[in-house]
């Protein structure tokens, strides 16, 4: 039978050898319509307005979190005893574990107050997905097991560690596909080494680095620290989100009054923006395409707060940004935005749309602590002596430490009075 091929910018030749029926199930998994919406759901959202070339889509992330699974998969084999059942079952969970992302990435789920591993679950267990028929067809229990697998569980195997862990391959495949296609040149890292230095603990069964790995892990977590300071929390992308979420607000609050113009009331972007209840078809149609359209009726909107707001999302008028991350005590930063909103309403503004602020944050590397087991390293060391990362690697302590920017967005023409009033508070 014929080998499948797909070429990827990040791993090169994705291949499926349809001898084989794993991989032959793997394959039709790909033409299944969950997975082929995801061709129309960017990976970064909307983050191509700062890195013109990040219009990459969570169907190709996913492609390659389920070929980095695989060669993890194929690695941990060469010492370590792998049913096939279970290794399709991983792979499988690696390749649909995005299926519930919304359009936008992840402004979907401020819209309809869901999370997208619920919805991920809810459509491999629907028995009408086409995802689920291809599951079950291969084996009956495998949709269940699969959906196990994405499922946060405190007895875990390194299985669970390959789909979600401070090892996983969604944070390998992301990391590399991202950094490629944003041009960041923060975000690379040995992947080849790292997967060599691979190993499972034979006695808790959990997924290890090896005491040679510590170095590749080190470069692993130091540049997803690069790549959320750089790309992930960069300004002007936390500003397009900020304000297509106040957007997206605003349309919330027109539709419930019976004064939005678009879309009817029948239409799925419509249920989906009100918080109606989804089919799994419902959900399946709405996409990127979806939204954006949305965005550019509504820039001729009778609303002029919604007009304004889709308008300068549309054509890159955004808000500007008020940096306020040296005021850490939470105190000052409360007052910041106290005389910002102040300021805002003295020059005629609407604090409830001309301003927003923002707190990203984020732990490069979470130390152990104590309660939670899944957010551990562990390091292996050539005797098989097992050690948590944090006690054998110097990086740890700085890398633990929370990334976090304090900022306030506001429409261009109040910036000027929101900086003088926030120096004030700050003297």
């Amino acid at each position: 039978m014929p080998e499948k091929i797909i070429r990827d910018p990040v791993h090169d030749v994705i291949a499926f050898h349809l001898e084989r029926p794993m991989d032959a199930m793997l394959y039709r998994l790909i033409s299944a319509a969950e997975i082929q919406r995801l061709r129309r759901i960017r990976q970064l959202g909307l983050a191509s307005l700062v890195y013109p070339g990040a219009d990459h889509s969570r169907y190709s992330h996913s492609l390659g979190v389920m070929e980095t699974a695989r060669r993890m998969l194929d690695h941990l084999a060469r010492s370590t005893t792998i049913e096939e059942a279970d290794a399709t079952a991983c792979l499988a969970a690696a390749l649909l574990h995005d299926l519930g992302h919304g359009p936008l990435s992840h402004v979907f789920e401020y819209v309809g107050n869901v999370q997208h591993e619920k919805l991920t679950a809810l459509i491999i267990l629907d028995p009408d997905s086409e995802v689920h028929r291809i599951l079950a067809e291969h084996d009956r229990a495998l949709p269940e097991k699969v959906a196990s697998l994405l499922q946060p569980t405190p007895k875990r195997n390194f299985f669970n560690d390959i789909l979600a862990s401070q090892l996983d391959a969604d944070r390998f495949d992301y990391l590399l596909r991202d950094n490629l296609m944003t041009g960041s040149q923060y975000g690379g890292f040995d992947l080849r080494w790292l997967l060599h230095a691979l190993t499972v603990d034979q006695a808790g069964s959990r997924l290890a680095v090896t005491s040679k790995g510590v170095s590749a892990a080190e470069a692993y977590l130091q540049s997803r620290y690069h790549m959320y300071r750089n790309v992930y929390f960069h300004k002007v992308v936390r500003t397009a989100e900020g304000m297509l979420k106040l957007a997206l607000r605003r349309a919330r609050r027109l539709a419930n009054e019976n004064r939005l113009p678009f879309p009817a009331p029948d239409d799925i972007a419509f249920k989906a923006l009100v918080g109606g209840q989804l089919t799994v078809a419902d959900f399946i149609e709405l996409d990127d395409i979806s939204l954006l359209h949305c965005l550019k009726l509504w820039t001729r909107a009778p609303d002029a707060i919604l007009a304004r707001l889709c308008h300068g999302l549309l054509n890159r008028r955004l808000y500007k940004t008020v940096d306020i991350s040296t005021l850490d005590n939470p105190t000052d930063s409360r007052r910041a935005q106290a005389a910002a909103a102040s300021a805002v309403t003295a020059a005629g503004g609407d604090p409830e749309y001309d301003l927003f602020y923002d707190e990203p944050s984020d732990a490069p590397y979470e130390i152990y602590d104590g309660q939670n087991p899944t957010t551990d390293i562990l390091v292996q060391d050539p005797t098989g002596r097992l050690a948590s990362f944090a006690a054998t690697s110097p990086l740890t302590q700085a890398l633990n430490r929370q990334l976090m920017f304090r900022r306030l967005h506001v429409a261009p023409e109040f910036r000027e009075a929101v900086q003088k009033a926030v120096t004030s508070t700050s003297r």
